[in-house]
């Protein structure tokens, strides 16, 4: 196991597949019980569209729309090493380059797009 580590934030967009259908945006559930996987992919699309032409920041978006309670902090997730978190997600952050935005990332937790900052 090596001692790199990595800083990321991310948007988490969760689906009515996610292990949790709550979150600080949605205490019930109501909204995330009843979004398909497809619907939070395109939510995510058209969030990472307007990240890449500099339409808003990330972590603007993050604090707007992202599931996670990290979107206090602009989805800021602070630094992990490897084995911290779930494997996909870890995996596509280890491969992104410091400032870099990540394509769709799938985990049991629903669907992300993460940031490399550290």
């Amino acid at each position: 196991m090596s001692s790199e580590k990595v800083r990321a934030s991310h948007i988490l967009i969760k689906h009515k597949g996610s292990r949790r259908k709550s979150s600080w945006k949605d205490p019930d559930g109501h909204v995330i019980s009843s979004t398909t996987r497809d619907e939070a992919v395109s939510q995510l699309d058209a969030l990472r569209t307007e990240l890449l032409s500099d339409a808003a920041s990330f972590a603007d978006l993050a604090s707007r729309h992202s599931h996670c309670s990290s979107a206090k902090r602009g989805g800021d997730l602070g630094s992990f090493g490897r084995g911290q978190m779930q494997k996909p997600f870890e995996e596509a952050t280890f491969a992104l380059k410091v400032g870099e935005i990540s394509e769709i990332v799938d985990t049991d937790s629903g669907v992300h797009i993460i940031m490399r900052t550290g």
